[in-house]
């Protein structure tokens, strides 16, 4: 017997395979003993067990030993699996060995852009994809047609250059990919929101053969809410994207054969699901309320994948917690049965459909209480959440049929806020290149935010405010040219927008003061920065609508103690912030009274608050409790 070969009939079944397959890849790296075809089927059925990197080794080993017509496409293989093991600087060189052997082989080139992106290298990834879009002669294609070869590098390269902040040369990338096919639902929804971060106006502009409609369906969640007030719209976006991205659970409730194995019993578990419990909107108004449940009845759990952004936020935050169950890189599945064996009572999704968002978890119904709050100011349509939290003027019983949740009704504002937030020094007026005796109106809101008519409004109040100024946070460049042009329009002379840079939360708060009025967005309402502005005693003027988010800032100036700020009208909200304007002693009244009574108003009430949503609770949690028998 030879003994230099394992004996397979002593070998366990795990260890027989394991021998097996490492004679297999022996055998391949042997020149002409293993044919290509049997190497991609043995590896193809390797990848689909999970077994990746002896799949890597069986094309690597052939790849070394062989001479072939089609070791390029040996090649591709190899750098597909070295990409799914994330070893990119290998992928590269796979990819670069399958380009060498064959220059136009056009989904290595596409590739490699994708492993030189994950390389950090992104003039170089999109110089592959640009490749692919000219398509020099000869290219193989490996029998894909050539459109969808060039519309996969065009979107390729529009998604890099939006994330590194270049959307104008983004957009040129999704108008050259609508030109060459329209029916492309993804590319429309970054194409309109991308023309809304540049205040591109109007939104909808059509290309090609692109229909209004098309932009219409095609418009996310998030941008809707600041293209249309109208809540039959937000819900038809919002059932839209359920449809589309949101996978259909028909298995048992999570949650119900998690009680049946341990019924709930003792205090009331609370589970906040989030991607923002960090440097975000949302993580900077909720750290009072995480800290301020009462512990002898709530215990409180994080199910989050935020980002570490190692700041005292967020730090701050996971101290607030009982638990913290770190989701990052588990999948939907296990996430949701991790929640539903916590024994979780209610779970409150703090984000809704906005970006980050993992609505698959809550398809699965991990806990018997699902609860929509903050993170998405509009009913988001996906199954198994079956309340939102809300007042009663932030949702108006003419609202209700447009939303698939039932409402859970606080007594005061819907929205919490942070009464322990850090407040830089108080700067000047000259160090921001304010004028002293100007009239400041003012918008941080971003600039996604601004509409084409609320803009335009604004630019009629500086004309009938002499002298008056528009202070404005500077997204990019491209909006703030766009914004000036428009302003030109109106002989309004570009020194009177002034825009300001993005800081640090202690100085964004602290320049507030420096403002006379902040003019607030429609139909996408300030939610932070409004409670940020009244916080630092600086009025704000608003329009509510007919939808949720319309009506955010209207409920934070009702139950601060100014209604008198909540207009109804594009006309009334113009008239009222020209009457303020020309009449600074008015607004100086507002500041007065918020220094003098803002923060012991309901608003700021932040205990208060956190008692009437913790009543709400115990109510619906011990109610599910008595049906499930625990």
């Amino acid at each position: 017997m030879d003994m230099s070969q394992p004996d397979l009939k002593t070998l366990t079944a795990s260890e027989a395979q394991a021998a097996a397959k490492a004679e297999l890849i022996a055998r391949a790296g042997k020149p002409g003993q293993v044919s290509l075809a049997d190497v991609m089927e043995t590896a193809s059925a390797w990848q689909q067990a999970g077994q990746l990197e002896p799949a890597a080794q069986l094309y690597q080993a052939w790849i070394a030993a062989n001479d072939s017509p089609l070791k390029p496409l040996a090649c591709y293989n190899w750098g597909t699996i070295l990409g799914a093991l994330r070893r990119a600087a290998e992928a590269e060189q796979a990819y670069l060995m399958a380009l060498q052997l064959k220059p136009g082989f056009a989904q290595a080139q596409l590739n490699l852009g994708h492993q030189r992106e994950h390389l950090g290298r992104v003039e170089e990834a999109l110089a592959c994809w640009q490749a692919v879009v000219a398509l020099q002669a000869p290219f193989e294609t490996m029998g894909v047609d050539v459109l969808s070869l060039r519309l996969h590098a065009l979107n390729n390269m529009a998604r890099l250059l939006e994330e590194q902040r270049r959307y104008e040369e983004s957009q040129a990338c999704m108008r050259q990919s609508l030109m060459l096919k329209a029916d492309q639902s993804d590319v429309l929804q970054h194409y309109v929101h991308i023309r809304q971060k540049q205040c591109d106006w109007p939104v909808y502009q059509p290309v090609g053969e692109v229909t209004h409609n098309q932009l219409l369906r095609s418009t996310s969640l998030l941008a809707t809410l600041s293209a249309s007030d109208d809540p039959a719209v937000q819900l038809m976006i919002a059932q839209r994207f359920v449809h589309e991205k949101v996978l259909a659970y028909k298995g048992k409730p999570l949650h119900e054969a998690a009680a049946a194995a341990k019924p709930r019993s003792g205090k009331i578990k609370i589970g906040y699901l989030s991607g923002d419990l960090c440097m975000h909107a949302v993580g900077l108004l909720t750290p009072e309320l995480f800290e301020l449940h009462d512990r002898e009845r709530f215990e409180v759990t994080a199910f989050c994948w935020s980002r570490e952004d190692g700041s005292a936020q967020r730090a701050r935050i996971l101290k607030a917690m009982d638990q913290h169950v770190r989701l990052a890189g588990v999948d939907d599945q296990t996430a949701a049965r991790l929640i539903a064996e916590a024994g979780i009572d209610i779970l409150v999704d703090l984000q809704g459909l906005t970006s980050g968002a993992r609505p698959n978890i809550l398809v699965q119904r991990p806990a018997p209480i699902q609860v929509s709050y903050l993170g998405l100011p509009a009913t988001s349509a996906i199954p198994g959440v079956d309340w939102i939290i809300a007042d009663r003027f932030a949702m108006p019983e003419d609202y209700l049929p447009y939303c698939t949740e039932k409402p859970i009704y606080l007594p005061h504002c819907y929205q919490v806020s942070d009464r322990q937030r850090v407040i830089g020094a108080r700067p000047t007026r000259a160090q921001y290149g304010l004028p002293e005796d100007a009239f400041v109106f003012c918008s941080f809101n971003n600039n996604h935010k601004f509409s084409e008519e609320m803009f335009r409004c604004w630019m009629r109040v500086l004309s009938a405010v002499r002298g008056s100024v528009l202070w404005l946070l500077a997204d990019n460049a491209w909006a703030k040219a766009n914004m000036l042009r428009v302003a030109a329009e109106y002989g309004v002379g570009e020194e009177r927008l002034i825009f300001a840079p993005r800081v640090a939360p202690p100085e964004y708060l602290a320049r507030f003061v420096l403002a006379d009025l902040v003019l607030d967005t429609f139909p996408y309402n300030a939610g932070t920065t409004a409670s940020d502005c009244l916080w630092m005693n600086t009025p704000m003027l608003t329009r509510a609508g007919r939808s949720y988010i319309s009506r955010m800032a209207g409920s934070l100036l009702t139950n601060v103690g100014l209604p008198d700020l909540v207009t109804y009208s594009l006309a009334e909200y113009e008239q009222r912030a020209i009457q303020i304007g020309q009449q600074p002693a008015r607004a100086a009244s507002y500041r007065r009274y918020l220094e003098e009574h803002g923060h012991a108003s309901p608003l700021f009430d932040i205990p208060g608050m956190v008692r009437d949503l913790e009543a709400q609770f115990e109510s619906i949690a011990l109610a599910a409790r008595q049906r499930q028998g625990g």
